[in-house]
């Protein structure tokens, strides 16, 4: 039985399916599917943008789905703390965060340089590997034009590429242990994400400050709950897209 919910709301709109499509971002084959197959549900974010995009409840054009109030329920447990700044995060909070981890061990930055010179988190990382436990850097690509504009932002211009450059020096020892990862990306990050299984911290991208003067969420999934995912999505979309490297220096051999 197709969703009549869902294409009533949209002819009422005015739109047509190629015009929600290409808000969307999909093609208009996967919008008609979400009305012609009830079973293959949108992602949650794409629920979310046809809701608001047709001025409809979530739970009105896909009924089996829970109301707004019950996500802002849930994802109020989620929350385990706000600090207004990185700098006043507790020096052991990223510690604290990766030695329990056993499937996700998870690092998306630009930089993230300060972590580099932590002997704790290497030592982390050596154990992790030793563990068995997948881990995975993403860093920018020190020559891309997403590193250059957070370079401009932070007003650091090219020292935000040096960075890098010097953090991938700093990780040379753990390009050889086994199960650890380093991926180049040219993502324009809105967060540096770090994840340890149900667990991160999200460091917020403020134009015109460095991140250490940024918020940080911290973040934990329970049932329900749907702010730690959308995070974590962003994580695996971001991997997918970035470049593989095996050595400090393929960054040479990237985006000049």
């Amino acid at each position: 039985m197709a969703n009549e919910r869902l294409r009533g709301a949209i002819v009422e709109s005015g739109l047509t399916l190629d015009q929600v499509a290409e808000r969307l971002g999909v093609s208009p084959k996967t919008v008609e599917r979400w009305i012609s197959e009830p079973k293959r549900k949108p992602y949650r974010r794409f629920q979310y943008a046809v809701a608001s995009m047709l001025r409809q409840e979530v739970s009105y054009l896909w009924p089996d789905e829970r109301t707004s109030e019950e996500v802002t329920a849930a994802s109020d447990s989620e929350i385990l703390k706000l600090y207004p700044h990185r700098s006043v995060v507790p020096q052991d909070a990223w510690a604290k965060l990766y030695a329990d981890a056993t499937t996700h061990f998870d690092v998306l930055v630009y930089s993230g340089f300060w972590l580099t010179e932590d002997p704790r988190f290497h030592r982390l990382v050596r154990e992790k590997s030793t563990a068995g436990v997948r881990v995975r850097f993403m860093m920018g690509d020190p020559g891309s034009a997403a590193v250059a504009v957070r370079g401009a932002d932070e007003g650091i211009g090219s020292a935000m590429a040096s960075k890098i450059r010097n953090a991938l020096h700093n990780y040379a020892p753990l390009f050889r242990l086994p199960g650890v990862e380093f991926r180049l990306h040219t993502t324009t990050l809105y967060n540096s994400i770090y994840r340890a299984d149900n667990e991160l911290l999200a460091n917020g991208h403020v134009y015109g400050v460095g991140a250490y003067l940024a918020p940080v969420l911290h973040l934990q999934r329970v049932p329900g709950g749907e702010l730690f995912d959308t995070y974590a999505e962003s994580v695996e979309r971001v991997w997918e897209g970035a470049r593989p490297i095996t050595s400090p220096t393929d960054y040479e051999g990237g985006t000049a």
